[in-house]
């Protein structure tokens, strides 16, 4: 059996969560294109390198997309070969539960049993066939039971912008039961989970039974997986639309590391059913301007690791920042680690240990309708 055909018995759905006004990326100006369409790794944009990855999986009909308003017609302008009625934008931000969420209850109605994959659209993977043969172990496992499978990726910095694993013993050969989800720590305890060993990186990437993510919901977010049931029964339907617009903005706020994963895996690792798969194919995650500084000073080596986008450079005793100011002569000295990014209407300047609070400065424009610059 060729490396990229399921099982014949295990269908599989990729669910890609494309973006939204939680990005991590500095805002850009409407006059041009969202960061998540952006090609920020070759010539095909995130999304359409995360479907492509994807595709020798399964066909394009299997595929779902959550993203927001303003990004669906170019989502669907982009991936053409995707169903359209399965490209579905958010009419408000309620992050990952409810979004992955939805895509469940949607698959409930159809098959019980599908597994889901849960995939940011921000990520980039160096080996495609290690990745592919990962998922297919994972989709297994999923598929066995009521079992809920993360990608873990081994960390090799104390970053604070991840969420981390914690694995507890075997369960079998490479898996890993998992003992506990810490989101976003401080310096001081990023380092001492690195130093530990048996800490991963959260990828963000989950696999799991529709009914298993449905049943999860129902336990810890009854309120949200209602409203989430009663929207996918209008799908397909002309009320589909209203009832979306009417009834999902009133889902909770919450990602579903907090909502799922935290209070089950609190159960003890012998019972949670939530396991650690380590992954090794080359992933970074581009949801931030370190991580893509990160990214691309790996592949270039730029001198001092400065990477600068700009009609003219000086720089003098600078190193490792990340600048882009196109069309702009830019002269650096005496600074270290800077992200500095200019756009058509706004300017960031922050640090790259400060990088990942850029979505304070999102909410803070949200709370302000200062939506001309988001």
């Amino acid at each position: 059996m060729p490396e990229t055909i399921l099982a014949k018995n295990l269908s599989f759905h990729p669910v890609i969560l494309a973006g939204g006004r939680g990005t991590r990326f500095w805002p850009l100006s409407r006059k041009r294109r969202p960061k998540q369409l952006l090609a920020l790794d070759g010539k095909q944009t995130m999304i359409q390198q995360t479907v492509a990855r994807l595709l020798p999986l399964v066909p394009p009909k299997q595929f779902w997309i959550i993203t927001n308003q303003d990004l669906r017609p170019a989502i669907t302008k982009q991936l053409p070969k995707l169903a359209k009625a399965h490209v579905l934008a958010e009419p408000a931000g309620r992050n990952t539960a409810p979004a992955i969420g939805l895509a469940a209850f949607l698959l409930l109605r159809e098959n019980p049993q599908a597994v889901l994959g849960m995939f940011p659209s921000d990520h980039v993977i160096a080996d495609e066939e290690r990745y592919r043969k990962t998922l297919q172990r994972g989709i297994e496992i999923a598929a066995a039971g009521a079992n809920i499978v993360v990608l873990g990726i081994q960390p090799t910095r104390a970053e604070t912008g991840y969420g981390y694993i914690e694995a507890g013993g075997a369960f079998h050969g490479e898996i890993l039961r998992v003992r506990r989800f810490t989101e976003k720590p401080d310096v001081k305890t990023a380092a001492e989970f690195v130093s530990a060993g048996n800490y991963f990186w959260n990828s963000g990437m989950f696999l799991w039974s529709a009914r298993t993510l449905a049943e999860a919901l129902q336990q810890h977010l009854p309120r949200t997986a209602s409203l989430l049931e009663e929207i996918a029964a209008a799908f397909g339907t002309r009320r589909f639309d209203s009832t979306l617009r009417k009834l999902y903005p009133k889902c909770e706020n919450i990602s579903v590391d907090y909502a799922v994963l935290e209070p089950r895996s609190a159960k003890g690792e012998q019972v949670s059913h939530i396991f650690c798969l380590p992954a090794d194919f080359g992933w970074n995650d581009l949801g931030s301007w370190t991580a893509l500084h990160e990214h691309h000073a790996a592949k270039s080596s730029p001198p001092e690791g400065n990477l600068v986008t700009a009609s003219g450079v000086f720089l003098l005793n600078a190193r490792g920042n990340y600048i882009h100011a196109p069309g702009k002569f830019v002269a650096a000295v005496g600074v270290t680690g800077l992200v500095v990014v200019e756009t058509a209407d706004a300017l960031l300047i922050t640090s790259k240990e400060h990088a990942q609070d850029v979505g304070k400065v999102v909410k803070y424009l949200d709370e302000h309708r200062l939506h001309k610059l988001t």
